[in-house]
This record gives C-alpha cells, sequence and structure tokens, in this order.
C-alpha cells in the first residue's frame, strides 16, 4: 500500500466560518475540540471514515451541508473519492449530491484551508429517518491514482473552493 496523504484539521477560524455559513450560528462550545480525523476501521478497510460534526436527523428527502472540518494533504497524481458509508447507503439510500465528492491534490491549499464539506440527502423510498450521532461515521473517502493525457500542458492554480476551477 501506498502512503499518499495526511489529514489534518482546518484551523478553528476557518471551521467556525463554514459552521456560520452552513447553519447562520456559532457552533455550541467544545464542537471544534470533539473533531476526530478520517480513519480507517480494519486493516483491510479501503474507506476512511469521516465524522460527524454533530447529530442530525433526516427524514427522506431531505438535505443537510456538514462542514467536517477536515482537509487532507494528498501527494500529486492522487484524488480522494468521498462517498457514502456504505451501510447508510444501503439502508437509507444516503447520497452525496455530487454523487461521488473529488477531493484534488491542490485543493489543501486554497484560501479555505481545503476545509471538506459533505452535502447530502437522505433518499429513502422506503419512509425511514436516518439519525446520525456526532462522532459517528457517515461519509467514507477512497485515495485513488488518476492519470492525465500525454499531451496535458496545464499550469493554472487553485484558490478558492468547490466549483473554482470552472469560473
Amino acid at each position: 500500500m501506498y502512503r499518499v496523504a495526511r489529514f489534518y484539521k482546518v484551523s478553528e477560524a476557518q471551521f467556525e466560518e463554514g459552521w456560520q455559513d452552513t447553519f447562520g450560528q456559532a457552533a455550541d462550545a467544545g464542537v471544534y475540540e470533539k473533531l476526530k480525523l478520517p480513519e480507517r476501521a480494519t486493516a483491510g478497510s479501503a474507506g476512511y471514515d469521516f465524522f460527524s460534526p454533530l447529530t442530525f436527523s433526516l427524514a427522506p428527502g431531505e438535505t443537510i451541508k456538514i462542514p467536517t472540518g477536515v482537509r487532507a494533504e494528498i501527494c500529486e497524481g492522487w484524488v480522494l473519492q468521498c462517498y457514502p458509508r456504505s451501510g447508510l447507503g444501503f439502508k437509507y439510500r444516503l447520497q452525496l449530491n455530487n454523487t461521488v465528492g473529488i477531493i484534488d491534490s491542490d485543493y489543501f491549499y486554497s484560501d479555505n484551508e481545503g476545509h471538506i464539506f459533505a452535502k447530502i440527502t437522505n433518499d429513502s423510498k422506503d419512509g425511514k429517518t436516518l439519525t446520525v450521532e456526532a462522532g459517528q461515521g457517515f461519509m467514507q473517502g477512497i485515495f485513488v491514482p488518476f492519470g492525465i493525457t500525454e499531451d496535458d500542458n496545464v499550469t493554472a492554480v487553485r484558490n478558492g473552493g468547490f466549483g473554482s476551477t470552472t469560473k
């Protein structure tokens, strides 16, 4: 196995900015300190579980945007792909709104410190309400290598968050 990345917390100020932008109020005291960096559950796990910084419930059709407080320093030539945790996808049809979250290696250096957000929807067709407790895994990230074309000559540098490369 290759060691291609390292997770960090974003600064407390960046986390608070993301929280206020998402929820319109300051995070409760102690939320930042309790943030947990993603980790694998077993030695054979491909995915790194991301843990929710808050308790939330989603009825079928409801959506929430979650500031994870996490950033990933990734080696060039690798990408972090994010998916719902398998069990939540199976039981609740939990969906990432962009289907697969793609975290590029240069996102780490963005103005927002590479803060990873997840926007998820309970797409249950069975009327099931999903509840995730603070500290529970809800999303998983997998590091994958990628290639580029032989005639690629991109030199642009990222400086922004979600959607910044198409502005």
